[in-house]
Formats: C-alpha cells, sequence, structure tokens
C-alpha cells in the first residue's frame, strides 16, 4: 500500500529565492506479519523555478510583497493551486534571515506550503537541507565514505559532514558572493559588516575573493591560519578528505567565461578563487544540484514520519510550532512523583503553548513499567493541561502509552508518537494523519528568528 504527497520547498536566500515541487511516496515496507513500518520510498522532483533575486526593500528588510508575488507566480507556472500542496517546507536562509521583517514574509508565504511551515533555517538545519539536496548524503552512503558538504551561498557558507549517510557534524561561516555589491561601472557600493575589519570599499574584489577562497582552506585544514574563526557564525564542522559544493557559488566554479561583475557582486571572482585553490585541486564531488540544493532538501527531506503504533484522541490536525522538550535518561528513570515534577519544570519553559514532551522510554515495556511511566505523565498533566497534550517516545509504544495515559486522565485532547528521536531547541509541525489514520507526517526544524 502506498500513497502520494504533493511537496514543495520554497527558499528566500540572501541572494536569490526559488523553488521546487515534488512529488513523495508514502509506503509501508514492513512485511504483512509485522507492525507498519511507513517511509517516503520515492521523491521525484516535478518542478523547478527560476531562479529569481531575492527582492529587498532596504539591506535589513525584505520585499515580503514581492516575495509573495514571486510564488505566486511560480505556482501558476507550475499550473499548481494551494490546496492541492500537502506538505512542504518555506525556509528563509543566510542572512535573509536576520532581516528586520523575517516574520513578515514568513507569514505571507505560510499559505503556500500544504499543512507544514518551516520557518527560519538556523545554520544546522540549512547545512543539513543542503547537504541532503546536493547529494553529499547519498554519495557518502553509497559509497561509504565520508563527505564534506560545503554549500557557499550569498551571505553564509554551511558545512555538513556525512559519514556513511548519517550527518555527523555541521558549521556555517560568513563567507559567501553577496558580501560585497558592485554598480554597473564595477565600483563597490556595498562591504559587509564581517569583511570591515579586513577591507574598505576600495579594496581589489580579487584580493578580497582570494581572502575568502583562503579562509576556506583553512576551515577545512588545507591551510594553516586562524583568519577563518572571524566568519564562524554558529559553529566549525569536522573536515573530511571529499568535498562536495553546492550554493549560488558553487554553479559558477567552472564558468571561467563569465563576466566578473555579472550578477553584481562578489560571487563570480569567489567561485573562480575556489577553482584554483587547494580545494579543488583534490578530490571533489560536482554536486547534481548546486544552486537549488537547500530548497530540494526541504522539498525532500524535513517531512518525516511517526511510527505506526500511535495513539491520538480529539485532537486537531494540523499542529504547528510545537516546542520540544527532552527528559533525560535520568529524569525518566525515577519515581512517578519525581517525573511529574521534571515534566512541569520543563513546560514551564513554554508557559504560553503546547509543547512535545520528547523521551525515550524503554523498549518492550511490562505492563507495571508501562503504567508507571503513564502514571507520571498524567500528574503532570493533570497540574498544567495543554490542549492538545503530545508525547513522542522514540520507541515503538506510542498506543499502549497513549491508551495508559486516557485510562488514568480521561479523555482529553492527546497525542502520543513513536519511532522519532527529537532533540531540545526542535520544533514540530504534525500534519493530518495518512494511510488510513495509521501514520502521522511530521516535520522536525529549527526557529530561530
Amino acid at each position: 500500500m502506498s500513497q502520494t504527497l504533493l511537496s514543495v520547498g520554497i527558499d528566500v536566500g540572501t541572494s536569490t529565492t526559488q523553488l521546487v515541487f515534488s512529488r513523495l511516496t508514502v509506503k509501508n515496507e514492513a512485511d504483512a506479519f509485522s507492525v507498519p513500518q511507513f517511509a517516503i520510498s520515492e521523491k521525484e522532483i516535478l518542478y523547478r523555478s527560476r531562479i529569481h533575486f531575492t527582492p529587498l526593500l532596504s539591506a535589513d528588510r525584505i520585499d515580503a510583497r514581492g516575495v509573495e508575488k514571486i510564488v505566486e507566480e511560480e505556482y501558476r507556472l507550475a499550473n499548481v493551486k494551494k490546496e492541492s500542496v500537502q506538505t512542504g517546507a518555506v525556509i528563509i536562509t543566510g542572512e535573509t534571515a536576520r532581516k528586520e521583517n523575517a516574520a513578515e514574509v514568513l507569514s505571507a508565504l505560510s499559505g503556500f506550503a500544504g499543512d507544514f511551515v518551516v520557518a527560519t533555517a538556523g545554520p544546522a538545519l540549512e547545512s543539513i537541507l543542503a547537504g541532503k539536496g546536493s547529494g553529499a548524503a547519498t554519495y557518502s552512503k553509497e559509497h561509504s565514505c565520508s563527505v564534506l558538504n560545503l554549500d557557499i551561498g550569498g551571505g553564509t557558507t554551511n558545512m555538513a559532514l556525512f559519514e556513511n549517510g548519517k550527518l555527523c557534524d555541521t558549521g556555517c561561516l560568513n563567507i559567501g558572493g553577496r558580501l560585497m555589491k558592485f554598480d554597473a561601472h564595477g565600483r563597490c557600493v556595498y562591504l559587509s559588516d564581517v569583511l570591515k575589519p579586513f577591507f574598505t570599499l576600495d579594496s581589489d574584489p580579487h584580493e578580497v575573493a582570494q581572502f575568502l577562497s583562503d579562509c576556506l582552506e583553512e576551515a577545512v585544514g588545507l591551510r594553516k591560519g586562524e583568519t577563518y574563526r572571524a566568519f564562524i557564525t554558529d559553529k566549525l564542522c569536522q573536515s573530511a578528505p571529499l568535498l562536495s559544493f553546492s550554493g549560488g557559488v558553487a554553479e559558477l566554479i567552472h564558468d571561467e567565461a563569465m563576466e566578473d561583475f555579472a550578477y553584481g557582486d562578489l560571487g563570480v571572482l569567489l567561485g573562480r578563487a575556489i577553482f584554483h585553490s587547494a580545494l579543488c585541486k583534490g578530490p571533489y564531488l560536482k554536486a547534481k544540484e548546486t544552486i537549488r540544493a537547500t530548497v530540494i532538501g526541504a522539498g525532500s527531506h524535513t517531512t518525516e514520519l511517526s511510527g505506526s503504533t500511535i495513539f491520538y484522541d480529539h485532537a486537531q490536525f494540523p499542529l504547528k510550532n510545537l516546542p520540544v522538550v527532552v527528559l533525560s535518561e535520568a529524569e525518566e528513570n525515577t519515581s512517578s512523583t519525581e517525573l511529574c515534577e521534571s515534566i512541569l519544570r520543563h513546560l514551564a519553559l513554554f508557559p504560553d503553548s503546547p509543547a512535545v514532551i520528547a523521551l525515550n522510554g524503554k523498549r518492550n515495556p511490562d505492563f507495571k513499567e508501562l503504567c508507571k511511566l503513564a502514571e507520571g505523565i498524567s500528574l503532570a498533566l493533570q497540574k498544567d493541561l495543554r490542549s492538545p497534550c503530545v508525547i513522542c517516545v522514540a520507541q515503538d509504544i506510542g498506543k499502549a502509552l497513549g491508551q495508559a495515559i486516557t485510562m488514568q486522565l480521561g479523555a482529553c485532547p492527546l497525542i502520543c508518537l513513536d519511532g522519532l528521536t527529537l532533540h531540545d531547541g526542535a520544533y514540530l509541525d504534525i500534519g493530518r494523519p495518512i494511510a488510513d489514520g495509521q501514520v502521522l507526517p511530521v516535520v522536525i526544524k529549527t526557529l530561530i528568528l
């Protein structure tokens, strides 16, 4: 049994805005005698939009209506109606995520991505999406090797390290093609604050591009030096013997014929400097997707599926932007009263909204262990009842736990997800049930506004 979903990924970046429509196939991959295991088995890209320059009102404000018009026009060209999109993500990436009115743009676009809106991508999420969309993660898995993807955009370089297909580390540097902008005569009219300790508006752009390329070499261990540390925005990522490049600048790495200021920025010169640097002297991957890598990652990879042993009662879907609080193993393995106090302490961090209580749970617990866990959760919910109450367990015990909680609490809006491992700082979107109500699609995301 399989089901298809129409997904959209919308990326509003420092330099460009674009979107991709994909068809996701959801399939039960378990045999007839096992608990159903639903997974996204196929991803087919149906439409790639044109690459649009991100419209800005000023250096600090995005033109929200301008972005909305771009998306409306691409929906029309793709012959897709808003109501036919079932899942997807709107992400604001790079320096654009730091603009004053990023939330206004999200609000303007919120109706275009089905049940889900991934708001602003933090550096880690952006790195992951680009690494998956570029094909670096898949190559790493298929060739049992380590790959470091550098997604070089307008304002940032997002790094993601994959080992055997698994994400191991992420990082972000303030290095990109739009750190300098030029007028029609090649005069610099904008210099990013991050470059001002090193350069002025009158500096030679070729020297600036070489300097940034050298910093990237330092960051991945190909050149000795510490200058790159001035550009770390999140944290530094571990390196790997095999590099992969995506992002708008990666599109320009092999283009020797393009005019220096074809895009009115540093992108062409930076791409050229990278091509002639140590970054491209050793083995490296030419990404399957370069400038569209993040948005394809968003359209294909942000949607995950809960386990099929779930429980939900009196809950209204979809649910968006639920903050996650995570219980430690030590907190789980205490008395019901102590577990209750731990949950209340975590919930107090988000007093004004429903929250997701995430725990690992014990695999195949006996009845007594399950009732003890349910009792601790129920005691907490009696004192701080959210609507809905959302529990997420890593082990496949969601249905049994939900039933045990209901026996103690009575009927209430309750959702028990399982098969998902969550982390502090994450937010959750939960879509409408699919596969005859057996599974819930979710988006795990990082919001930074």
